[in-house]
């Protein structure tokens, strides 16, 4: 398929600008949505991502977008690893180029991306961000799987025989601080004598400096770690330790070693947001909620060979009391700090 000379500037500037078409990945947990409404005239969607489409947190979107275009609903372009200081200018030309709809995050881009928003009103976006939405065009969403991660975190309670859990983040943002605040209070619920080791990497995707990481926490006693980060598995695998998964399932790239993960869905966001540009009624608003588990937008998974059986049998038993509405997981955005 030809090359636009958009996509060749970006090869130029070592980003791959690629057709996400024929990946054949399928949605999961997704909200369906009839896709008749863009049959005969398909969306056209543009993502920017700041890191590479493999790292756990985008690699959601992406997977979500794929699916939204094999159904036909979309036409879909992205691209990866963009710098901070490259994001407003590749912003602008995906609007230039008469994008429908434009995705991405804008966590260190917040005032450069609702600037470009705000000279293209007639262009939706949808970026992940820490605060909420502007006029006219500009919606936010954000992965909001502290529930999931609240299920995690009583599995990993139940689990730990030295009392000591390890957890490595990326940035002590509120999008990773809910998460693993979540989690310790899932662990602290079945099991009030668990200590926690906090590091956070400063890095969205450096694996060894995560492995680093980890290892100390290892020699500091831990026999779960808290995987929010790439590599933080790989250190739980080589010392024969076990970890808890987040955003995606890497069960089947570490057996024997995640013994459970909370896991993102942003089909639901995604659809929501296509079927709201399909018919003219976009506003800006904030998808957050698209990812709580009653909209689909959240699970957890468990390996039964690992996780003792009355430990899964009480995460199920919390997982029906959320969605059912009789218990809802606090949202706490301050930063978790070790407690031993």
């Amino acid at each position: 398929m030809k090359i636009s000379d958009f996509a060749r500037g970006a090869l130029r500037h070592s980003r791959r600008t690629v057709l996400a078409a024929g990946l054949g990945l399928v949605a999961t947990a997704a909200v369906g949505l009839p896709s008749a409404f863009a049959k005969d005239k398909p969306l056209k969607v543009a993502a920017i991502y700041t890191v590479p489409v493999e790292q756990q947190w985008v690699s959601r979107i992406h997977k979500a977008l794929t699916a939204a275009q094999e159904r036909g609903d979309v036409t879909y372009v992205y691209s990866e690893n963009t710098a901070n200081t490259d994001y407003e200018r590749v912003m602008r030309e995906y609007a230039e180029q008469g994008m429908d709809l434009v995705v991405g995050e804008a966590f260190a881009v917040e005032r450069a991306a609702r600037k470009v928003a705000a000279e293209y009103p007639d262009t939706a976006f949808l970026m992940g961000s820490s605060f909420g939405p502007s006029k006219p065009n500009f919606s936010v969403f954000d992965n909001f799987i502290h529930e999931p991660s609240y299920l995690t975190g009583m599995i990993a309670g139940a689990t730990t025989k030295s009392n000591v859990i390890g957890m490595v983040g990326g940035y002590a943002i509120p999008e990773v601080n809910r998460l693993m605040n979540a989690f310790m209070e899932g662990a602290l619920s079945v099991n009030p004598d668990v200590k926690f080791l906090v590091t956070f990497i400063n890095s969205w995707y450096d694996p060894p400096k995560a492995k680093e990481s980890a290892f100390a926490m290892i020699d500091k006693g831990a026999d779960v770690l808290y995987a929010e980060r790439f590599g933080v598995s790989d250190a739980a695998k080589e010392k024969g330790v076990l970890a808890i998964g987040n955003v995606i399932d890497t069960s089947a790239d570490y057996p024997g070693t995640i013994l459970a993960s909370s896991l993102w869905h942003m089909e639901p966001t995604i659809d929501k947001a296509i079927e709201a540009v399909a018919g003219d009624s976009f506003e800006p608003a904030d998808y957050g909620s698209y990812s709580y588990m009653t909209y689909g937008g959240g699970s957890f998974v468990a390996d039964e060979s690992l996780v003792a059986p009355e430990a899964l049998a009480a995460a199920k038993a919390k997982e029906q009391e959320i969605l059912d509405g009789l218990f809802r997981v606090n949202v706490n955005d301050g930063e978790p700090k070790s407690t031993m």
